[in-house]
């Protein structure tokens, strides 16, 4: 989308060319344009029916005193850390901001999508996790689980304890909200109390959207009546509802620049705060995302990400849901000619091409014979701005080339030329469309637009191949980035209807999961967590609204709970194992509230499980591997290297405490002969033992000497199946 507004921004208006400025380079691409039509007569489609600017959210860099700096350009700082500001800046004084000496840097995008997949996705099972029981002394109690997402039902019974009697949101920012009197947030309004969020019933966007209520069931939904739990069931909740591109429709359209990735981090930010305010620790699942970037909307986001975590301050994010899309080609220096076809949906194709080296891009169009047009990259280079528009005619339908040129803001000796193609059809469809890069120069290419397809016009353009595919702010250093694993192939939904989706079993990598690495060439994802065919909370006020909507028949049940027909809904995509994760890492703050984000990538390499031995971990597939919720809290805990603890939980044996020193243990099937019982302390000391007789289903155990605590139980028997330890809280 940003390439086709670029060249309608063009086409519209007519912009006529002019020697290039350092200012402009000072902008990232949607800031550019502003800046080229700031007057009244040139102004953005979204503000020309209005005589004042229009507003817009933008991280700024500066030197000195940020406040100062802003506030003489009649801007407002809304957030800073160090150098870096998040500020509301009137598009009228973009221009004269960047000219000033001490502003280094001002970026700002729009264009967040859910990672979700389509409503093919949309299969299910019980979550990946079910049947294997969370350590009973962690649940997430006393952790902030934060979600930042679309569509909430604040009033699911999933959002209360299991009674469903305790209400467990803490407090909700909506950004959408239009109730913004005396707030005193950037956008929207928040609401802190039970008696608030109760009232509203659901997030501005709560009726046209659901995403999520099913991600915040995931991480922290305490299942009610149901086997549906989310991992971090005990942990409070704090919401955001922001604005994407599956949203945006909601807001007025002049205050429509004021939702940036500068606002999303404004919603990280509040979450952080509230932690802080209450004295808990905190993690933050995110399940959407956009692509990543060369031009520079990401640095200053990255920095910002970094400057909010910490000790006690965790971020997980979602990788994205293009790990089955080839997307990505490298044509090395030896090689003359390299590319594939694309083909859209819609009007326009495009892509990012990076070398060192000068190159020309080839596009044919085959119609009733081939038209070629040719871009050497110097005549990019050489235009003003170096921005560069021709047109082709073919069959009497007009080709519009746009290509922008740039330094990568990761290695300002390698140039990026942002390409894009467009037509008044479905673009590649109709006609075939074919794009390679020529020469002897070495080129990474990045699709941005449209889809690689093989065609018998040039068999050997299928140069394309399935990576660099994570998605922003997934990439970030400080962002823990989650792939999806799989487990379970059908569902059975409310209707009765058998529904088979297939992405593996046993931990296998999603399909669809994103693959690394990133555009700086850093290994992502970090770590898996299961994502295919989750069961979770959905919003009874979607339901009522779109009660014929495709993802409906993915519901799993529907049921009645204070006079409201609420539902449990089968999901697949990397906005389910964000989460999934999220409430993991939520268990493991209970455990050690000053984990960082360091930290936790480290009990990922010290005890993920590997679906693939064969490979190298971490790698771009599944990073670390598959996130172990049991294993991680023995290794916080230090008791993992003790000889004697499993590590692993048994599979079909329950262990329950019923009071200090007392256990119940629950076989599936009564095991035969000894059954030992060891009791150790977290420092790794045994404190007690017991052998048992087999054949019994049920054992009470008495422990002598065992007080209050957390203790790991080792049960051994003649099956592997029921022997394991588990985390114990007396």
């Amino acid at each position: 989308m940003k390439q086709l507004f670029i060249f309608l921004m063009v086409l519209a208006f007519c912009i006529p060319a002019s020697a290039q400025r350092s200012n402009l380079r000072k902008l990232s691409p949607m800031l550019r344009q502003f800046s080229h039509v700031s007057d009244a007569k040139h102004r953005m489609p979204a503000a020309r029916h209005r005589d004042s600017s229009f507003d817009i959210c933008a991280f700024v860099q500066t030197k000195g005193d940020a406040r100062e700096v802003l506030a003489s350009h009649g801007c407002r700082l809304l957030a800073g850390v160090g150098d870096i500001s998040i500020a509301n800046i009137p598009s009228d004084r973009l221009n004269e901001l960047a000219a000033d000496p001490r502003v280094c840097r001002i970026e700002a995008e729009r264009g967040n999508q859910l990672t979700m997949d389509s409503t093919g996705l949309h299969l299910n099972a019980l979550p990946a996790y079910a049947g294997q029981s969370l350590p009973q002394a962690y649940t997430g109690k006393g952790v902030v689980m934060g979600i930042m997402d679309i569509g909430f039902d604040l009033t699911h019974p999933n959002f209360y304890d299991s009674t469903g009697t305790d209400y467990r949101i803490r407090c909700l920012w909506d950004q959408l909200s239009p109730d913004t009197l005396e707030s005193t947030l950037y956008v929207g309004r928040d609401y802190t109390t039970t008696e608030e969020l109760l009232g509203i019933q659901h997030s501005f966007d709560g009726k046209i959207h659901t995403h999520g209520t099913h991600t915040a069931g995931t991480a922290a939904g305490s299942g009610f009546t149901s086997p549906y739990r989310g991992m971090a069931f005990e942990s409070d909740l704090c919401l955001v509802a922001n604005a994407v591109s599956n949203n945006v429709e909601l807001v007025p359209e002049d205050i429509q620049y004021k939702y940036t990735y500068a606002t999303d981090a404004l919603g990280f930010k509040y979450i952080f705060d509230y932690a802080e305010s209450v004295g808990k620790p905190c993690v933050i699942s995110f399940s959407e995302g956009s692509m990543q970037d060369f031009y520079g909307y990401d640095p200053l986001y990255y920095a910002m990400l970094d400057s909010l975590v910490g000790p006690g301050r965790i971020i997980v994010s979602s990788a994205g849901n293009g790990g089955h899309i080839p997307s990505y080609f490298h044509k090395p220096s030896e090689v003359d000619s390299m590319g594939g076809f694309l083909f859209s949906y819609s009007d326009h194709v495009g892509g990012l091409m990076k070398s060192k080296d000068p190159f020309t891009i080839r596009t044919v169009v085959y119609s009733e014979h081939p038209d070629t047009f040719l871009i050497p990259t110097e005549r990019v280079l050489a235009a003003p701005d170096s921005s560069y528009v021709d047109t082709m005619l073919v069959g009497g339908v007009p080709y519009v080339f746009y290509v922008d040129a740039y330094p990568s803001c990761y290695n300002p000796e390698e140039t990026v030329f942002d390409f894009v193609v467009w037509a008044f059809l479905r673009m590649g469809l109709d006609r075939p469309v074919s794009i390679e890069v020529l020469g002897d120069a070495d080129v990474s290419f990045y699709k941005t637009a449209g889809y690689f397809r093989s065609d018998n016009h040039n068999p050997q353009l299928n140069a394309a191949e399935c990576s660099h595919s994570i998605n922003s702010p997934s990439s970030a250093p400080s962002v823990i980035c989650v792939g999806a694993t799989s487990y379970r192939t059908s569902f059975i939904n409310y209707k009765g209807e058998t529904r088979v989706y297939d992405q593996g079993t046993n931990g296998q990598r999603g399909n669809y999961s994103s693959v690394g690495p990133t555009f700086d060439n850093r290994i992502k994802p970090d770590v898996m967590a299961p994502g295919t065919n989750i069961i979770s909370s959905y919003s009874s006020f979607y339901l009522e609204n779109k009660p014929d909507a495709s993802d409906i028949s993915s519901d799993v049940e529907h049921f009645e709970w204070n006079g409201r027909t609420y539902a449990w809904n089968s999901n697949a995509g990397t906005s389910m194992s964000s989460p999934v994760l999220g409430g993991a890492v939520a268990l493991w703050l209970q455990a050690n509230p000053q984990l960082t984000p360091e930290d936790v990538k480290g009990i990922f390499s010290r005890t993920c499980r590997h679906y693939d031995p064969a490979l190298t971990y971490p790698n771009n597939l599944y990073g670390y591997g598959e996130v172990d919720v049991y294993r991680g809290l023995l290794d916080i805990l230090q008791i993992s290297s003790v000889e004697g603890i499993s590590q692993h939980q048994p599979e079909r044996l329950r262990i329950v405490p019923i009071g200090e020193g007392r256990l119940r243990l629950h076989f599936d099937e009564a095991p035969t002969g000894t059954i030992s019982v060891r009791v150790y302390s977290v420092g790794g000391a045994c404190v007690a033992e017991q052998h048992l007789t087999g054949g019994q289903t049920q054992y009470e155990v008495e422990l002598a000497g065992v007080g209050q605590g957390v203790y790991a139980v080792q049960v051994n028997t003649s099956s592997r199946s029921t022997t394991g330890s588990s985390l114990i809280r007396f």
